[in-house]
């Protein structure tokens, strides 16, 4: 969820500044924010008034964007935009197995742009602003919309390879926002706790209702669908517009999304106790047997301990003190950020934050972002079992409840899939165990165009099993949700 910065004076006026190096370029982070070519060269793109095609021309204009510029490309997925410049691959580094195909055959228009905004943590085309996004228009367009919000703390086209390439090829148009802020320091955008996170949600909901009048423009008729996906802190923003704003939107499909509740559970309630115990149960002493079963009743599943040093050295410490300092900074005092791997004991040590007791003015700071499950259109959740960053015990199972316990259960559907975890990238390094949670986002999000055509329901909340007897091209290409 994360993103190496650098040192710049905090928004919140702190004492100290901060420096993270980044280990890996997985969910954890996001990536350099660079582009091969710092301003795309293809022609300023229009529309052929006869055909249709991408020409120069005048661009679709993006409602409320500070800047745009939009190019015709003859390849709008990853196949063409690495090599012209219009994505950026450490964006997307680490997200979906190291074989997954690429689609190709899709031209059309690319609009890359910003929205008025006052931090500058997005150095993509060297524009150093935030706001940023990408629309992508099909010249074969098949009516319909999705938007998307990244993952982690990452930037506009992280999910060009597992989510943008694919609904490319089946002829969406996309749009994609970088949230309003990026980076290990993304919690120093705003004026008070929780203001980063909020953010991300109102951006959103911006590049959704731009996205809709371009399209608009560039089709001459409004999408027949508008659908919000995305993974991680991407799938939290699906819940929460399809609970705030229904009205933009007729579905949506959510990828192992982030969980806040004011009361919990959440990041703060399941990570400290992984950064207590784990040491623990690693040291391989006496105590080894009784930190597992703690990992456990912290919601980290049996089964899952191949995957604890990883997230303990790439993903729980570094998230734990991030989101803590956007929504608590004042457990550290002045530190920013706390201390890393910090052992139990040491004052204001993260692995020893305990949400419950801490002050009333925490809990709103969560609650001005929390969920309530109140969805008001179609919605597909997938997590994996194995998903040891949010784990699933603590989060989809809970969401999943919340939206029955709000009379919105039909609403829903929920699969949990056997094997997944939270990063598919490590599917790669442990294939005899995991699966890749891609195809399953692709058969959830084709079951829910199938909802919402009218053409079936999608089959009962379940558990997808692993097909025991399924090799490593199989799980990559197939995930039957009945």
């Amino acid at each position: 969820m994360l993103h190496p910065s650098t040192d710049v004076t905090s928004a919140r006026g702190r004492r100290h500044r901060w420096r993270a190096a980044l280990c890996a370029l997985v969910l954890a982070t996001a990536g350099s924010g660079v582009l091969a070519t710092a301003t795309p060269s293809p022609a300023a793109a229009g529309r052929d008034p006869h055909t249709g095609a991408c020409s120069a021309g005048d661009q679709p204009r993006v409602p409320g964007a500070a800047f745009q510029q939009a190019d015709c490309l003859a390849e709008l997925t990853t196949a063409g935009t690495v090599a012209s410049g219009h994505t950026d691959p450490a964006d997307y580094a680490g997200l979906t197995p190291k074989d997954l195909p690429t689609p190709s055959g899709v031209p059309g228009t690319q609009i890359d742009g910003y929205f008025p905004d006052t931090s500058t943590t997005n150095t993509n085309h060297g524009w150093n602003h935030d706001a940023q996004f990408v629309i992508r228009l099909p010249d074969h367009w098949n009516g319909g919309l999705v938007v998307a919000g990244t993952p982690g703390n990452r930037e506009q086209y992280a999910n060009d390879r597992a989510i943008s390439d694919w609904v490319l090829a089946r002829g969406y148009a996309y749009a994609a926002t970088d949230k309003g802020n990026t980076g290990l320091a993304f919690y120093r955008d705003g004026r008070r706790p929780g203001d980063a996170v909020a953010e991300w949600n109102t951006r959103l909901t911006q590049l959704t209702r731009a996205a809709r009048a371009v399209v608009r423009e560039r089709y001459g008729k409004s999408a027949s669908r508008t659908i919000a996906t995305g993974m991680s802190n991407g799938g939290y923003l699906v819940r929460w517009q399809l609970e705030n704003h229904p009205e933009l939107y007729d579905g949506g499909v959510d990828w192992e999304g982030t969980l806040w509740s004011s009361e919990g559970p959440g990041l703060l309630t399941f990570l400290p106790p992984a950064l207590r115990a784990y040491p623990v149960y690693a040291a391989g002493g006496p105590g080894a047997g009784e930190a597992r079963q703690a990992m456990h009743a912290a919601g980290y599943p049996a089964g899952s301990e191949f995957l604890w040093p990883y997230h303990y050295k790439t993903y729980w410490d570094l998230t734990q003190r991030l989101y803590r300092e956007e929504l608590d900074p004042g457990y550290d005092g002045a530190t920013e950020a706390g201390t890393p791997f910090c052992a139990s004991g040491t004052p204001a040590c993260d692995a020893d934050y305990d949400y419950r007791t801490r002050p009333r003015a925490v809990h709103r700071a969560v609650d001005r972002i929390a969920l309530t499950g109140r969805i008001g259109k179609p919605l597909i959740t997938i997590q994996g079992t194995l998903d040891v960053l949010l784990p699933i015990s603590r989060d989809g199972d809970v969401y999943a409840r919340m939206v029955r316990e709000a009379g919105r259960g039909p609403l829903l559907r929920y699969y949990r899939i056997a094997g997944g975890t939270h990063t598919d990238s490590l599917v790669d390094a442990f294939p005899d165990q995991l699966r890749p949670m891609v195809p399953c986002h692709r058969s959830a999000f084709t079951a829910l165009e199938r909802w919402l055509a009218g053409q079936g329901r999608p089959p009962a909340d379940h558990t997808v099993p692993r097909p025991g007897d399924a090799d490593a091209t199989a799980l990559l290409t197939r995930c039957a949700l009945e």
